[in-house]
């Protein structure tokens, strides 16, 4: 009997990525295939049994953009080099994630007729997946919230909310004043970690090196500026630095990002799941893997959504999750000086507080959202063959 093989597509960020991999580590004796551009990823995509087929990625903008002219140009191509690859292969099902690059990926396995499940992250659905929703047989969700769009688009199709996969190995939870005595920081001391996604967050990094010296006088902060963003962040924040005590500076680490197992190691080798266990309160933008990562590790927070997001996505992921209680949050325009460390101080200097917003995260944490996805995958799969 063949072995079975599943398709896997999604953007080449992190949001897309490590959702796809925390599916494909649930999906023991079966042949997986990416298909798309995996950036940054093909290292860790490979090292998790993934093979990968270089497929060119296309965005469109939602503006006027001479970029959407040259990427229609690719995005044809994309599917030219998908009608051929994806031949060769013929996989049992596509399970796609949406983002950049995996559309062209879908609309060849509806050519082929390869059944296909998505999964959307956010509570605003993006473009890639309201199109891709047209061909599913499942529809999966992060977020309650989407299903109403998904239901205008296909009345067919099998809706289930499951949550946001998350990494296994993020979830182990490990001694915080350990990790903190790791990372340079005093164990007894609270640690604020910054984070902004595995491209960086430019806003959130402008403003630590603006305020550097009035925050590390009160706090003690991790921060993950992004790799692309490394080699400028370092230039700037030794200017930045040069008039600070060192005793200050002691309260400040940073990092291109923190890295999972499989990943290429860059300057840093500290995991991200280390980052996690030292931290008390974490600072982050509203993208949903940050989101659910957050609230699985039970960690109070500060969100900070980007106001650019496509159709405002991450102001609906921030001020859903808000809305339990387990975040503050705060929009870009009122991320200033005072605003921020009042913020901070209010919830490390609350034990109660802290209590409450750590529950209240566990709480909006849906588990087993991997292993879901995957029983449904193979679900499917199965029924189809029979």
């Amino acid at each position: 009997m063949r072995e079975i093989r599943i398709l896997l597509a999604g953007g080449g960020t992190g949001g897309h990525i490590y959702p796809l991999v925390a599916v494909a580590q649930k999906l023991q004796g079966t042949k997986l295939h990416y298909f798309g551009d995996p950036g940054l990823f093909r290292n860790y995509l490979e090292s998790n049994g993934i093979i990968v087929h270089k497929i060119m990625s296309s965005k469109f903008r939602r503006y006027f953009s001479l970029l959407n002219f040259m990427d229609f140009f690719k995005f044809c191509f994309g599917i030219c080099q998908g009608l051929w690859k994806i031949f060769w292969i013929m996989p049992d099902l596509a399970f796609s994630k949406g983002g950049p690059g995996s559309l062209a990926v879908i609309l060849v396995c509806k050519f082929y007729k390869i059944p296909i499940v998505i999964h959307e992250s956010d509570a605003v659905p993006g473009l890639t997946n309201r199109i891709s929703a047209k061909y599913a047989q499942k529809i999966e969700l992060a977020f309650n919230e989407a299903k109403e769009y998904f239901e205008k688009i296909n009345t067919k199709a099998e809706i289930k909310t499951v949550g946001q996969p998350v990494r296994e190995e993020l979830l182990l939870e490990d001694d915080s004043a350990a990790a903190k005595k790791s990372f340079g920081f005093h164990p007894e001391k609270p640690v604020v970690l910054i984070v902004g996604g595995s491209q960086g967050a430019e806003k959130i990094n402008d403003f630590v090196l603006e305020n550097l010296e009035s925050i590390t006088s009160k706090f003690q902060i991790l921060h993950s500026i992004g790799a692309n963003n490394y080699g400028q962040y370092k230039l700037e924040f030794d200017f930045a630095s040069k008039d600070i005590s060192p005793e200050l500076l002691k309260n400040y680490r940073f990092a291109p990002y923190f890295y999972t197992a499989g990943e290429a190691i860059t300057e840093e080798k500290r995991s991200l799941k280390e980052a996690y266990d030292a931290a008390d309160v974490i600072v982050s933008r509203a993208g949903a893997s940050a989101i659910f990562e957050i609230a699985a590790r039970g960690k109070p927070s500060i969100l900070i959504p980007l106001p650019t997001s496509a159709n405002g996505h991450q102001e609906q992921n921030a001020y859903i999750y808000g809305q339990t209680g387990a975040a503050i949050i705060l929009e870009e325009e009122n991320f200033l000086e005072n605003i921020f460390i009042n913020a901070l101080s209010k919830i490390l200097s609350d034990k109660e507080a802290i209590t409450k917003m750590s529950s209240a995260a566990r709480n909006f944490y849906k588990p087993a959202a991997a292993q879901k996805i995957s029983d449904d995958i193979v679900s499917l799969i199965t029924n189809i063959k029979t």
